[in-house]
């Protein structure tokens, strides 16, 4: 939805580090400091860990494939850690910085490839793998931002590579892999029900270890997000909608990294909305599910949309309920870079994470949150609430169990 740029604008050149923005840190002299630390620390050829692949979607179906590496692992790949640890965006840029994306070209249909056989090798292991790399070049200071997905350092053409430890795949991610009549979506189900995480399937499906036999295939890195995300999502809604809905109206607050999310639950049948706005702008992104589902892509608000979802259908599942959900999503100056969907799991999961806040009716828990945007973000929620098309079907609409 929204385009954030970590270049440095006409101010800070004036500026020159003197902090006249009023930020807690400059972005220049940040930029500057990770710069000097790769150029001096980077080499050509290296020994380290690969703990993921990276698949692009330029040129598909013939893309850029890449072990994504660092010289010393220490949580570089993990963003529920990063949460649980409270990360900030600095800390978060300054780990996947030293992540090079020693890249090689392969079709997505590429089965012979012995990159791609250890590329899978990769992305099966539980834990990062011992790997000699030599690269076309010595990697120059570089950083890709994304909404989607997560940062990483250097793109450079890799030359050669050689896996130097064991790679541990466990078995049930052995046993996926390796029956080619399971279908992609059953071998997502299988491994959710199991505790495998999204991170975890992600690199799976990404990397063309999933799907009944030669369908199986590479699926870009920020398709393959969604599409984890989307399937976890529909597995929990089948479980949900034959539970009873909540008995009461109850609003959680709470968010990450500079996201910010009201979650207003209404006591009726599965509804989802999420509504993004910027809080220094005018305007929201919207997408919108009834009971039935969604069967199209939230062209809007994109992977977010799946990301906030799921772990409110994640929630509602543990609790054996379903109800109509109102999701505001206020994005702040303080998210000053983007960081990939994960933060919007994350941010979410810390809002469900709280007590919530009970209300006697709709409308006075619509009002708190109408108060609340103005006074903690000076957003005027007003037009927002009043577009929204799950209050009104709730408005216009008998209840399913009235008819």
């Amino acid at each position: 939805m929204y385009i954030f740029n970590y270049n440095m604008n006409l101010e800070c050149v004036r500026c020159k580090g003197r902090n006249f923005c009023g930020r807690p840190f400059c972005p220049l002299m940040q930029k500057m400091k990770i710069q000097k630390k790769v150029n001096i620390e980077s080499s050509k050829d290296f020994s380290g860990d690969s703990p993921n692949i990276f698949v692009g979607r330029a040129g598909y179906p013939k893309v850029n494939v890449g072990f994504l590496s660092t010289k010393m692992y220490d949580e570089h790949d993990e963003p529920s850690t990063w949460s649980k640890k409270e990360y900030g965006i600095q800390n978060v840029i300054d780990k996947r910085t030293e992540m090079v994306n020693s890249t090689f070209k392969a079709d997505i249909k590429g089965f012979n490839d012995r990159l791609l056989e250890m590329s899978k090798e990769v992305s099966q292991s539980v834990k990062p793998v011992d790997v000699d790399i030599e690269l076309s070049k010595k990697p120059e200071f570089n950083i890709t931002f994304n909404q989607d997905i997560t940062p990483h350092g250097s793109n450079v053409k890799l030359e050669k590579i050689q896996i130097t430890s064991n790679v541990h795949v466990p078995k049930k991610v052995d046993k996926v892999v390796t029956d080619t009549d399971l279908k992609s979506i059953n071998a997502i189900n299988y491994l959710q029900k199991h505790g495998y995480s999204e991170h975890e399937l992600t690199k799976l499906l990404s990397v063309g270890n999933l799907g009944v036999g030669n369908a199986r295939k590479l699926v870009p890195t920020r398709w393959a997000i969604t599409a984890v995300d989307d399937a976890m999502g529909k597995t929990l809604y089948k479980k949900l909608i034959d539970y009873p809905a909540i008995n009461e109206f109850c609003a959680y607050f709470g968010g990450h990294l500079g996201n910010f999310f009201a979650i207003l639950m209404f006591p009726d049948v599965w509804g989802y909305e999420l509504f993004e706005m910027h809080t220094s702008h005018i305007g929201y992104a919207t997408d919108v599910e009834g009971f039935d589902g969604r069967k199209s892509y939230a062209e809007t608000t994109a992977g977010g949309y799946y990301a906030a979802r799921l772990p409110i259908m994640e929630a509602l599942n543990n609790e054996k309920r379903q109800a109509t959900c109102l999701v505001l999503r206020f994005i702040t100056d303080d998210y000053w870079a983007p960081l990939g969907v994960w933060v919007v799991r994350e941010a979410v999961r810390k809002a469900l994470a709280n007590k919530p806040i009970i209300f006697d009716s709709k409308e006075l828990m619509l009002e708190y949150v109408r108060k609340l945007g103005k006074k903690k973000f000076q957003y005027n929620l007003q037009s927002l609430i009043q577009s929204s098309k799950l209050l009104k079907e709730k408005k216009e609409q008998k209840k399913l169990w009235e008819f």
